[in-house]
């Protein structure tokens, strides 16, 4: 059994920040990434969490990211925000794009923010949740390096390119929150199963001829099995026009890995559109939410896309969490 040591939210952030301001990140830049990464932790992705820590050092060390960068924010029209990232971290472009989109949404009624020439956004249910915390059904997506094939193909041309949606509730927290990727699971679940030696189970990634493989290291010089066979593959050219084509960020076959430091920065993007419900539907979109969740809850065993993520991270605000710790050691060492 893996050895944990518990930590508090703060001190996951604490940590997170230190680390990557050691390794060459603007506080503007370190803080908004380590506030995510605790944000992370606490809905139980630890995949996404403290682990990556030590990779987003790396990467700002060899120059796949820009630690230092500023990114710029432009508005070509009353309902379109975009910004440029600058290959720094997606998490301080989004958090720019943000601060313009949330009134623009709630003053024309719907908004959308378009961000090119940036990074691994993280979990992408984390930005869209923020915007349903704002009262605003928020849709997301992301792009990423190339790893999934088309359907009857072996060679990789979109990639997991998640996509996510939250819808607000009425006590502060969303009542619905759907985060998902085109691929059954994560590529980072895949990459955390090969650096602990351990086997992935058959469905989850395919080796370079487009076979089922157990094996996480064949199956990272392989493809991801999109989710959902062929409907799987659509939804990741779905999310592909609108977060690259729609945004001129760079396609998935032609961005580096998330993953090592080969190839430059990734250059990916995101795209956010956030819609006020009170300019579509008036006062009835409250109820109507909530009549669809509790059809969902009233049925024995049912579960709502959402409420594992929510119970941990109640959770968490009061017990902490447990954190691996060789990954604490991994960071912890990233100090000196």
């Amino acid at each position: 059994m893996t050895d944990t040591r518990t930590l508090t939210l703060a001190e996951i952030e604490e940590l997170s920040f230190r680390a990557l301001v050691a390794a060459g990140t603007s506080k503007d830049n370190a803080r908004p990434l380590a506030q995510a990464t605790a944000a992370t932790e606490a809905d139980g992705v630890a995949s996404h969490g403290l682990a990556y820590i030590p990779i987003y050092c790396e990467h700002v060390q060899c120059g796949k990211v820009d630690g230092m960068a500023m990114p710029v924010l432009t508005r070509p029209r009353p309902g379109v925000l975009t910004v440029d990232a600058a290959t720094g971290f997606a998490h301080s472009a989004i958090d720019l794009g943000f601060d313009a989109l949330i009134p623009a949404a709630r003053e024309q009624g719907v908004a959308v923010l378009a961000i090119k020439n940036s990074y691994n956004c993280g979990v992408l249910g984390f930005h869209t949740y923020r915007l349903a915390q704002a009262g605003l059904v928020a849709l997301g997506f992301t792009n990423a390096p190339a790893s999934i094939a088309p359907s009857g193909g072996s060679k990789p041309v979109v990639g997991t390119n998640p996509f996510s949606v939250a819808v607000p509730g009425t006590d502060g927290q969303p009542a619905l929150l759907i985060d998902q990727s085109a691929s059954t699971i994560a590529k980072s679940e895949v990459m955390k199963h090969a650096r602990e030696g351990k086997p992935i189970p058959v469905g989850w990634a395919l080796d370079a001829e487009g076979n089922p493989t157990t094996d996480p290291e064949v199956g990272l010089k392989g493809s991801m099995a999109p989710s959902g066979g062929y409907k799987g593959v659509g939804v990741a050219l779905l999310v592909e026009v609108l977060a690259a084509a729609l945004t001129g960020a760079t396609l998935g076959i032609n961005a580096s890995p998330f993953s090592g430091t080969a190839g430059g920065p990734p250059k990916t993007g995101q795209f956010f559109i956030a819609i006020d419900p009170g300019a579509t539907a008036e006062g009835a979109f409250a109820a109507g939410v909530a009549e669809l969740v509790e059809a969902i809850r009233l049925q024995d065993g049912a579960h709502l896309p959402g409420d594992g993520r929510r119970a941990k991270r109640l959770a968490a605000q009061n017990k902490g969490v447990a954190v691996s710790t060789a990954t604490l050691a991994r960071i912890e060492a990233l100090l000196g």
